[in-house]
Order: structure tokens, then C-alpha cells, then sequence
């Protein structure tokens, strides 16, 4: 499996390259960390879009045939999901899943761990690993109830429910639906959006989101959002953007 990348303007492009189905090995797994560490470390990107090659599948997750009755394969894949996902999930940047076609088990997981999702008309979603005798260990079980609640997440998960693009769009599992073939032009111009605001602010706003998806306490969380704002007057871009603001031109951002 390969992941093509490449960097245009402030948004980094990654395709899930693995012909027929785009699955995910440890591997690839452990690719996708890196690189995404990697554009972590590069401040002038922005954004990530994530799509897979061809027009059928962005990822139909794990390959199975990489651990088939070994639990030590297994430890080692299961370990690269969780690494690989966590740095989609903990990057600085905005990251945008453009889903093109069938998102299943790891692959559905892998836009569940980026923070926005837009799918194609045709495109469709499951988590099935219990159909096989394993579960969604790859930020599945955590993240699907934060986005769509407990009852269509049981559904989806404890009775292999695929849904439709229509109707990941009305729970909340993707952000927007656009017709085949639209996604990645969907993709990057919501990426080029998030070019348009402070990249240090926005980075801050992505992580206090978090806070509040993982619980911590209102009352920290809120001291902590005001602590963030003030933290914003130590960089150049805050000055920046009111400059720009009251001047009627657009702002024009170093991410010091």
C-alpha cells in the first residue's frame, strides 16, 4: 500500500493508494503517522485532506489477511491503528476526510479521526468487525457515539447497520454530502476557508473542542479558554488580524 502526498498552497493532499479496496496494513499505518508528524512539524500547512484512490472505495480498512489467528500481528496492527488515528486526531492542522465511496471497519475509522467529513452520494459507511468476530478498535467504539449518540451508534455497530451518505448526513456522521466525483473539490475549498483564519487560533479552538469532547470539567474548560485567548497576544498573527480587521484587507498570516 502507498499514501501519495503532496503539498499545494497551505493544505496537504493525502490518497490512500492500495488497489482494489484501499486497505490499511501496519505498514501503511505507521506511514500515515509519520507523515502526518511530519506536516505537524511544517507550519505553513493549514489543513489535511484525506481521500482514497479510485471512485469505489476511500478505505475498506484493516487487511485482514496481515494477522488472520496471530495475536501478536494482531497487538502490532491494532497498536498502528491507534497510533496512526491519534496523530490524525491530535494534529495541529484542520483535517478534512473527502469520502468517495465505501468507508468501512478502519477506513470509516480513519475519517472518524479526522475532524470534518464530506461524502459522496454514493458512498457508504460500517463499522462491521463484530461480523468477523472483532470490534472497532481503532477509535470506533469512542468516537462514533460522540458524533452520532449511543442509539445509532449501537445500531451501526452491534447490528452491522451500513448507512447511506443521506443518512450520515442527517445523524451527524458526516458534515456534508456532495454528488460523485465532488468530494475532493469539496475538500479543499473548505480547506482553503480555514487558510483564510489565524492558523494558531484555529490550532487552539481544535484542541479546546477536544477538551470539551473528552469531559474535562466546565469550569476548567472554560478558564482554560480564556487562558487560550490571552495566550493569543504573544504571537504576531493576533495583531495581525485586528490590523487587518480595521483596515478592510485581509489578514496576512506568519504562524509564528
Amino acid at each position: 500500500m502507498s499514501l501519495r502526498h503532496e503539498v499545494r498552497g497551505h493544505t496537504a493532499f493525502v490518497t490512500i493508494e492500495y488497489p482494489p479496496a484501499n486497505t490499511w496494513t501496519p505498514e501503511s499505518l505507521r506511514a500515515l503517522g509519520s507523515l502526518v508528524a511530519s506536516l505537524d512539524g511544517d507550519r505553513s500547512v493549514y489543513a489535511l485532506v484525506l481521500t482514497g484512490s479510485g471512485e469505489k472505495f476511500f478505505s475498506a480498512g484493516a487487511d485482514l489477511k496481515s494477522f488472520q489467528g496471530d495475536k501478536a500481528a494482531a497487538r502490532d496492527f491494532i497498536g498502528a491503528f491507534g497510533a496512526a488515528f491519534g496523530a490524525l486526531m491530535e494534529s495541529r492542522f484542520v483535517t478534512i476526510a473527502a469520502i468517495n465511496g465505501i468507508a468501512m471497519g478502519g477506513g470509516l475509522e480513519c475519517a472518524l479521526a479526522c475532524d470534518i467529513r464530506i461524502a459522496e452520494a454514493h458512498a457508504t459507511m460500517a463499522l462491521p468487525e463484530p461480523a468477523v468476530g472483532l470490534l472497532p478498535a481503532g477509535c470506533g467504539t469512542q468516537l462514533l457515539p460522540w458524533l452520532v449518540g449511543e442509539g445509532w451508534a449501537k445500531r451501526m455497530i452491534l447490528t452491522n447497520e451500513r448507512v447511506d451518505a443521506s443518512t450520515a448526513l442527517r445523524i451527524g456522521l458526516v458534515q456534508e454530502v456532495v454528488d460523485k466525483g465532488a468530494s475532493l473539490s469539496a475538500a479543499t475549498a473548505m480547506a482553503e476557508r480555514v487558510a483564510t483564519l489565524s492558523p494558531r487560533a484555529v490550532e487552539y479552538c481544535k484542541a479546546l473542542i477536544h477538551n470539551a469532547r473528552e469531559g474535562i470539567a466546565r469550569r476548567g474548560g472554560l478558564a482554560l479558554e480564556r487562558e487560550r485567548f490571552l495566550d493569543l497576544f504573544d504571537h504576531a498573527d493576533q495583531a495581525e488580524g485586528v490590523r487587518a480587521f480595521l483596515e478592510k484587507r485581509k489578514p496576512e498570516w506568519k504562524n509564528d
